[in-house]
């Protein structure tokens, strides 16, 4: 069977109080704050040479270990230095709460195969902390061109200078994982060697005010990587990157991304799921009023032959899009290069399983025109809903009513 794009439109609806009772509380209760205030580590204290030569790591790793054991503390890294800083952890779960980590300067990774060993899946990770926090106007930045070069395979690696190989592990630049209460806001994330911010496993996440800045034709470098995260919002931020601007994968629910500018990139994507005969679980994702613009597809949902598991109530609505390839996908018969073999089992978008077609779509203010080949048509397979108003251009494939679910039992119910 072949590799198909359902090329429509998805719309399925979801949709300090201070008490003092006398002076003497209140002198306490400002005394706490002042001391929560001047507990500040700036790494430069600790070491870091700010000259973007010198190797800073041990200096980064002095200051979080300070700045760990106080509540509300702040770890800064300050404007006007560059740090070199190899892989490292800034680690919980011993760590108190509400950690600041102020990004005013540039955090740059090596190049040299050295400082990678073996390989490692992360560059800069925070794990298991209770409200962190990364702000600030500073940039980190994956010097990630000399990991793009020939795009090296899991069997390949690639040539750096003189000085070695780099690992075949491609590593994200800044990852979170285990963490509840996490907000990143101001920074930038730049050259990424393969993602540039990923969540995985964390709860009650804010994204805003954010640059990714990738070229266009750099490999895999998502944007924002999402995986079994819940509560995450996204927005007022601008993504280019050359992978998907956001993937939102399995394990993922109740995500609202607005007011988000995308490209160059893939668009924004949930999945692939489903591989290798995995089980997949996302819900109640919204995206809305976001621009894409000159990227590989806009909004759109993939899912590979015989995983199972089920995509439920997702919105994309207010969608601009430009210079995009295939504005609006839905694919359960994703393939990622290579030969895929049919499969009897999928992975359920909105109670489809099987063979069972995609219903409960609902088209809703559609207007496309074609930049190049004006005589395009939107295509459909096996996908059932109902037009509430007229697109353009026309969607004549959508099928009304509902298909015949016999002898398919849903998918939907194993999430």
């Amino acid at each position: 069977m072949k590799n198909m794009n359902t090329n429509i439109a998805l719309i399925i609806a979801i949709a300090f109080s201070v008490l003092s009772s006398s002076c003497t509380a209140t002198r306490v209760s400002l005394g706490r704050k002042l001391k929560a205030a001047s507990a500040t580590f700036n790494v430069l204290d600790y070491g870091a040479k700010g000259d973007g030569h010198a190797d800073d790591t041990k200096a980064f790793e002095g200051a979080w270990e300070a700045a760990c054991k106080v509540e509300g503390s702040t770890m800064v890294v300050p404007y006007g230095s560059v740090f070199l800083v190899k892989p490292v952890s800034f680690s919980g779960p011993n760590c108190e709460p509400n950690i600041v980590f102020q990004l005013d300067g540039k955090i740059i990774a090596p190049t040299s195969s050295a400082a990678w060993g073996s390989g490692t899946l992360q560059w800069l990770e925070f794990t298991k902390l209770k409200k962190i926090t990364i702000r600030g106007k500073g940039v980190i930045d994956g010097q990630g061109s000399v990991w793009w070069n020939d795009s090296p395979t899991s069997t390949t690696e690639v040539m750096l200078e003189s000085s070695g190989r780099l690992p075949s592990t491609k590593p994200t630049a800044l990852r979170f994982y285990g963490s509840d209460g996490v907000t990143v806001t101001g920074i930038t994330i730049q050259n990424s060697q393969q993602t540039h911010l990923k969540f995985d496993s964390s709860t009650n996440v804010q994204v805003f005010d954010i640059n990714v800045s990738s070229p266009g034709d750099s490999p895999n470098t998502d944007g924002i990587h999402l995986q079994n995260s819940q509560n995450v919002v996204i927005y007022s931020s601008t993504l280019a990157c050359g992978d998907d601007c956001i993937s939102i994968q399995t394990g993922c629910s109740d995500v609202y991304v607005h007011n988000v500018n995308c490209g160059p990139g893939h668009g924004i994507s949930i999945g692939s799921l489903g591989k290798e005969n995995t089980k997949a679980c996302v819900r109640n994702i919204t995206v809305r009023d976001v621009t894409i613009k000159n990227t590989l597809t806009g909004v759109r949902i993939k899912t590979w032959q015989g995983g199972s598991g089920s995509v439920q109530n997702i919105m994309f609505s207010n969608v601009q899009v430009s210079g995009v390839e295939t504005p609006i996908s839905i694919d359960q018969y994703y393939c990622d290069g290579g030969k895929c073999r049919n499969e009897s089992s999928a992975v359920a978008v909105s109670g489809i399983h099987d063979s069972l077609p995609c219903t409960g779509i609902t088209l809703d203010t559609i207007q496309l025109q074609a930049s190049q080949n004006p005589n395009n048509v939107p295509f459909c397979w096996e996908a059932f809903g109902e037009l509430k108003t007229k697109t353009v251009p026309p969607v004549e494939c959508l099928q009304s009513g509902n298909p015949s679910k016999s002898g398919f039992a849903s998918n939907i119910d194993s999430c």
